[in-house]
C-alpha cells in the first residue's frame, strides 16, 4: 500500500514526525495549510516529507501569533512573510496599548478599592479616544479661563494642551484618569475659576500680588528650605521670610489667592497635568503652601 512505503506518511506518522496532536494536523489540512499529497487506497490522507518542512513553517507562523489565512496566503505565494510581519507587528502594537489600558486601569481599581460602576467609569475615561479627551480638556478650559482678561494668560491656554500619548505608560493612564475625573467635576472648575480670577490683573493694573506664589517655584523651595530648618509658621522667623517673598504687598490679597488655591487643588491638578504627560514634575508643594497661608494668618493677628 501506498502508506506503507517509507517517504509516504499517514497523518499519524506525520503526528509521530512533528510532536503535533493529529487533530491539529487535520483541522491544518482541512483549512489548507497542510494539504494532503495524496490518498491511500482507503481513502486515508497521505503526506511526504516536504508536509513535515512545511508543518514546521505554519507551526512558526502559528506561534508568531499569524491566522491560519495569513499562513495560508503566505504558503500559497499570495503575499510575503514580511507583508504579513509588518501588518501583524501593527495589530501586536495596538494590543499591546490595550493591554497597557487594561493592566493600568486594573492597578487603579486594586488601589482604590473601586466598585463595579468606578470601575466601568475608569475603563470608559482610559479608553477615550484622542478626540474625544481634547474635547474634555476644551470644555474644562473654557469655563475656568474663558473670558478672563489677560493676554499672556490666553496665549498661555491656547497654545496649552494635555495629551496622553498613543503608547502611554501605566503611570500616565492612571493620571489621566483620575485628571478626567477631577476635571469633569463641577466643583473643581467653579473653584479653579474663583482662583483664576483672583490670579488675573485688572486692566490696566498690574498682576495680584498672590498670583506669584502658583507661577514662582522660588517661593515654593523658599518656604521648604525654612520648613526643614524647622521654622514655625507662627513664629518672628516667618514673619521675615514673608516680608523676603512678599515685601509691602497686599497680604491680604496674597492669602486670599493662597487660600482658594489651596481649596481648589491647584496643585494637585498640576501634578496630574505633569504626570499625564510624562514630565517629571516638581514635588507636591501642597504642605509649603499651607505652611505658608497659616504664616500669613498669624501675620496677619499681629
Amino acid at each position: 500500500m501506498d502508506d506503507e512505503r517509507p517517504e509516504v506518511l499517514t497523518i499519524g506518522r506525520l503526528a509521530h514526525r512533528t510532536g503535533l496532536p493529529v487533530r491539529t494536523l487535520r483541522f491544518w489540512s482541512d483549512e489548507g495549510a497542510v494539504p494532503p499529497v495524496g490518498r491511500s487506497a482507503g481513502g486515508y490522507r497521505l503526506y511526504d516529507a516536504e508536509s513535515v518542512a512545511r508543518v514546521e513553517l505554519v507551526r512558526t507562523l502559528r506561534e508568531l501569533g499569524l491566522g491560519l489565512d495569513d499562513v495560508c496566503r503566505v504558503l500559497s505565494g499570495r503575499t510575503t512573510v514580511a507583508g504579513v510581519a509588518d501588518a501583524h507587528v501593527a495589530a501586536l502594537d495596538a494590543q499591546i496599548r490595550s493591554l497597557k489600558v487594561s493592566r493600568a486601569v486594573l492597578s487603579t481599581v486594586a488601589k482604590r478599592g473601586s466598585t463595579v460602576e468606578e470601575t466601568a467609569l475608569m475603563n470608559r475615561l482610559a479608553r477615550l479616544s484622542a478626540a474625544e479627551r481634547k474635547q474634555i480638556i476644551d470644555e474644562f478650559k473654557e469655563e475656568v479661563f474663558g473670558g478672563l482678561d489677560d493676554p499672556r494668560l490666553r496665549d498661555r491656554m491656547r497654545a496649552f494642551s494635555i495629551e496622553l500619548p498613543d503608547d502611554p505608560t501605566p503611570e500616565q493612564v492612571d493620571a489621566w484618569i483620575d485628571l478626567a475625573e477631577l476635571v469633569r467635576d463641577p466643583g473643581f472648575r467653579a473653584r479653579l475659576r474663583t482662583w483664576m480670577e483672583l490670579n488675573t490683573p485688572v486692566p490696566g493694573q498690574g498682576r495680584p500680588p498672590g498670583a506669584s506664589i502658583w507661577w514662582a517655584r522660588q517661593i515654593v523651595q523658599t518656604v521648604a528650605e525654612v520648613r526643614k530648618g524647622g521654622v514655625a509658621p507662627e513664629g518672628p522667623a516667618a514673619a521675615e521670610v514673608l516680608s523676603e517673598l512678599f515685601g509691602d504687598a497686599d497680604r491680604a490679597a496674597v492669602l486670599r489667592s493662597l487660600e482658594a488655591g489651596i481649596e481648589a487643588g491647584a496643585e494637585h491638578y498640576r501634578r496630574l497635568v505633569g504626570r499625564v504627560r510624562g514630565q517629571n514634575s516638581s514635588p507636591d508643594a501642597t504642605e509649603e503652601l499651607e505652611w505658608l497661608a497659616r504664616a500669613l494668618r498669624a501675620a496677619d493677628q499681629t
